[in-house]
């Protein structure tokens, strides 16, 4: 594998937190002599935090929405991936939905974000969830859930998408085959559907039969969820165990 794209929050996190299996994880990449790069629904001020902590050069963030990436002098840059018409008419249907649902729990992040809002579900009654999908519904926005928000958004995004821009632009030289996908969650999807090599860490079994498009391969075992479960899959693949 050249390339190692995955999901942030389940996937690379245990019990919602990063912990030291993720070098882990950095260190068999490099051994490996690929690439690693985050794909999540996180703002871009996460993917900023991604690229200046740990030994990254590229994340996709938002979704899909934006990618930023370390230029030739070490400079973090950021590229747009929806139109801008389609960031204003998702700045127009945020501010209907604080101005008609009260009870909308906004991230703390969303007013960092560029190309998608967030949404702390776990913060809201279920009928102020309802009023907030309704209007996204009837605004022709298009939403979905991750392990911690609802992200919305408007246009055509994904994380597939952005994947997808990343290796025709980015990585030309690098065939969709060489790349593996891991998720763990519902707005993983795209991703599940459009890329030939797919993980599902153990704790996907959660959310599993809400998927159309499942994972090629999905991992048992509470040993296998989160970090864990990224680790030893790509340790066996640098050990030549895993033929896909």
């Amino acid at each position: 594998m050249k390339i190692i794209f995955s999901d942030f929050d389940g996937t690379l996190t245990s019990n919602g937190l990063l912990g030291a299996i993720f070098f882990d994880i950095l260190d068999v990449t490099n051994k490996m002599n690929a690439e690693f790069v985050i794909v999540s629904g996180r703002s871009i001020s996460w993917g900023h935090f991604f690229l200046t902590h740990f030994d990254l050069n590229y994340v996709i963030m938002e979704g899909g929405g934006v990618l930023l990436y370390k230029n030739k002098f070490g400079h973090i840059c950021e590229e747009v991936l929806v139109y801008d018409e389609d960031v204003a008419l998702l700045e127009k249907i945020t501010q209907k939905i604080i101005s008609e649902v009260p009870g909308c729990v906004m991230s703390a992040d969303s007013f960092g974000r560029k190309t998608d809002r967030a949404i702390e579900f776990s913060q809201m009654k279920k009928e102020d969830i309802d009023k907030v999908t309704k209007i996204l519904d009837d605004s022709g926005l298009h939403y979905s859930k991750s392990n911690v928000h609802i992200n919305f958004w408007a246009g055509d995004m994904s994380k597939y998408l952005g994947i997808k821009h990343f290796l025709k632009h980015y990585a030309p030289h690098i065939n969709e085959e060489d790349t593996i996908f891991y998720g763990d969650a519902k707005n993983d999807e795209s991703a599940f559907e459009g890329l030939q090599n797919t993980v599902g860490v153990s704790n996907i079994i959660k959310i599993i039969d809400e998927l159309t498009h499942k994972p090629k391969i999905v991992l048992e075992g509470k040993e296998n969820s989160g970090a864990a479960g990224v680790y030893m899959h790509l340790k066996e693949i640098a050990d030549s165990s895993i033929d896909f």
